[in-house]
């Protein structure tokens, strides 16, 4: 079976590993990013640069989209060079930012008017997990499409679910947001209690990690705050964005989300410190401020 030739679209943190493993698996690939330097560092796996997503689309039989924001992904699919402008019938544009489910809803129908379909499948797995291949993808959508879709799935992800109909992928994503904010603001007290309490960081991370109290969060980010590594996974700026997201969408359907909402506020501080940029289990910073207390991942306490 000949294999769709596929676009991808948006080759930032999270893109430009999902984009490689989709070129490993041997789809043919065409890709497009503003910033054209990041196109050429694909260019080993044969996948081919291209000028705007329209041009993308000229090609493709299945179109990935993979940005920062709402804003960005109406840019890209409805855009005077948007993806809709090249649009081949029939095909199938795939949204894999996390985006507003209200506005997911209206652009698939946009494209629907325009020849296409639309699946919203937004990732969960920080940048480690793009780059092997083992994101979690949550998938909303018609589930002939689902089908259709799944092998190139298949080469970004382990853990692909299909949730319900359109907008349903973004909503469960925000899902997965709330509840990745709050492990990591129950992980930043937790360490931070432990510094004060001079026991050992590094044997205290290990005794918790395998037990009840074990989360993807504490794994991966709990041995980063102890070696003060900020790196991100997922950036502080980015993190704030799809909590907008939820506050609003919380809003709308009239559920209280106080912890979720006091996360945002610490969020906040650091970006008014100009921590933006840092990953998002920088979140501890903001109690580190609080408590005028520094992890340092050895017993002692300053």
């Amino acid at each position: 079976m000949t294999q769709p030739t596929v676009g991808f679209i948006g080759l930032g943190i999270m893109g430009r590993g999902m984009a490689r493993n989709l070129a490993n698996a041997g789809f043919p690939l065409f890709v497009y990013n503003r910033t054209a330097s990041r196109m050429t560092d694909l260019a080993d796996t044969g996948a081919k640069p291209t000028s705007s997503p329209a041009e993308v689309a000229r090609h493709c039989d299945i179109i990935i989209t993979c940005v920062s924001d709402t804003p960005d992904v109406e840019a890209v699919i409805t855009g005077p060079d948007g993806v809709i402008h090249g649009l081949k019938p029939g095909a199938l544009v795939i949204d894999m930012s996390t985006i507003s489910p209200q506005a997911t809803v209206a652009l698939a129908a946009q494209i629907k008017a325009h020849g296409g379909t639309m699946l919203d499948a937004p990732i969960s797995g920080g940048s480690e997990g793009a780059a092997k291949g083992t994101l979690s993808i949550m998938v909303g959508g018609n589930e002939d499409d689902f089908t259709r879709a799944l092998p190139v799935f298949q080469a970004m992800g382990k853990n692909i679910v299909h949730v319900g109909a359109q907008g349903a992928g973004q909503t469960v994503k925000l899902v997965n947001q709330i509840l990745v904010v709050g492990n990591a603001l129950a992980m930043s007290e937790a360490l931070l209690f432990a510094q004060a309490g001079g026991v050992d960081l590094q044997k205290a991370l290990t005794a918790v990690s395998g037990g009840a109290a074990g989360s993807w969060m504490l794994s991966n980010r709990g041995p980063q705050i102890l070696n003060r590594d900020w790196r991100p996974g997922f950036t502080i700026d980015l993190q704030q964005k799809d909590l907008r997201l939820v506050l609003a969408a919380a809003d709308d359907v009239g559920v209280p989300l106080p912890g979720t909402a006091l996360i945002f506020q610490l969020y906040r501080t650091l970006q008014q410190a100009g921590l933006g940029h840092e990953g998002n289990h920088a979140l501890v910073k903001a109690l580190e401020q609080l408590a005028r207390l520094e992890i340092n991942g050895t017993s002692d306490t300053k």
